[in-house]
């Protein structure tokens, strides 16, 4: 009778569509059980036994929050600047992020001094015990530098830029190691492979970025534990038929995470469509959002530089492209338009970065299912894709 009963209180939806990677599985419907707490406590197969249920979504697709593995800040906030007279503005930030779609960030702290770095990991840690539900959450932070090519170092800056050693590594992290989720380096560089050794040792996942390497060179930090490559296409060799490179690399050998800029300007739409159909369960949405994000366009400071933005795109003085003001969700929105594959977007940013930082057990996840289950639909995310768009609201 008690079995009975629960099953009474179940809330059933159908014909409900989840997102997944490869052409094809993103059309099979499903149906979502919600137990008496609002929980969804069951997901499976639609028969034709289901076309009767409580509620229809008629082929609508449900997925967590976003989850942004490389966002520079926002509201005028740059991460690596960060004080504690910023806690304010930072929740104001994460409440943003939330509207915005976005369950959780790996705040990115580009190359700075060190003292910098150290009291932003000092202020992110306590941002993190202050966390609240309904609020975007602080995964460890996204270290993109110091240890980067100089040739490819783009936009950071030259005198912060380090050659890599554990020496170097502890003055930055050390007494925040758990802080700290993610690390973006150039393997090639002398004495990066020791520094990679330490942070697996760590549990910190690794990324090849900034980086001069060649297929060869990046063979071998893939072996040494490199997971991921950071903004794939942008400072790193492009691929070649007779130089693949990095990215050339990555996908021939399968399981490295392709983080993507899906802006129209970081990479071609062409190249971002022909990445998702050559590697479709290694890509990842990233927004690489700046300081600006949240801001209007205009002229804005990062650090002591000027930094010009115009339609979502950031640049330096120079001309050097630096990064975005774009919303992750908006990424998935543009590549559903280029490559007609709104469910293998939908999941390169909601489902595959959870694959990624395996710390992160909050937000780890196998698949669609996996990251659904025991949430509310207050917490995920209802698209629809009509005339070639997809939107998005929140679930509930």
């Amino acid at each position: 009778m008690a079995a009975e009963a629960s099953v009474a209180l179940m809330h059933r939806i159908t014909n409900v569509r989840l997102p997944a990677p490869l052409p094809g599985d993103g059309d099979q419907r499903y149906v979502v059980c919600l137990d008496s707490q609002g929980l969804i406590c069951r997901i499976e197969a639609m028969g034709t036994e289901d076309q009767q249920a409580d509620e229809t979504w008629n082929g609508h697709w449900l997925s967590p929050r976003g989850v942004d593995l490389q966002i520079n800040g926002g509201l005028g906030l740059a991460f690596p600047e960060l004080t504690a007279a910023d806690l304010p503005r930072l929740e104001e930030l994460l409440d943003l992020l939330w509207r915005d779609g976005v369950e959780a960030i790996a705040p990115t702290l580009v190359t700075c001094g060190i003292a910098p770095l150290r009291q932003a990991l000092a202020v992110l840690r306590q941002a993190r015990q202050q966390h609240r539900p309904g609020r975007c959450w602080l995964l460890g932070a996204h270290l993109e530098g110091p240890f980067l090519a100089e040739g490819r170092r783009g936009a950071h800056p030259r005198e912060h830029l380090a050659r890599p050693s554990l020496e170097a590594l502890a003055e930055r992290i050390d007494g925040f190691e758990t802080e700290v989720a993610l690390v973006t380096l150039a393997p090639e560089l002398e004495g990066a492979a020791a520094v990679i050794q330490r942070l697996r040792e760590l549990g910190i996942s690794v990324a090849l970025g900034h980086s001069a390497a060649t297929a060869e060179q990046a063979s071998a930090g893939f072996d040494q534990g490199v997971g991921m490559l950071t903004h794939a296409f942008n400072a790193m060799p492009g691929l070649h038929h007779r130089a693949p490179g990095p990215l050339g690399e990555a996908c021939r050998r399968g399981g490295i995470a392709l983080g993507l800029i899906a802006d129209g300007v970081h990479v071609h739409s062409t190249m971002a469509v022909l990445l998702q159909r050559l590697a479709p369960k290694q890509t990842v949405l990233v927004s690489d959002a700046l300081a600006p994000y949240g801001l209007a366009d205009g002229e804005h400071r990062w650090d002591e530089r000027v930094l010009l933005v115009e339609n979502g795109t950031c640049r330096l003085e120079d001309g050097t492209l630096a990064g975005v003001t774009l919303p992750q969700l908006e990424g998935v929105k543009r590549l559903a338009r280029w490559s007609d594959a709104p469910s293998a977007a939908i999941w390169s940013a909601t489902v595959a970065p959870r694959q990624v930082i395996s710390s992160a057990s909050e937000t780890h996840a196998k698949d669609s299912i996996d990251a659904l289950m025991g949430r509310t639909l207050t917490e995920l995310l209802r698209w629809r894709h009509t005339d070639g768009d997809l939107h998005w609201a929140c679930a509930a």
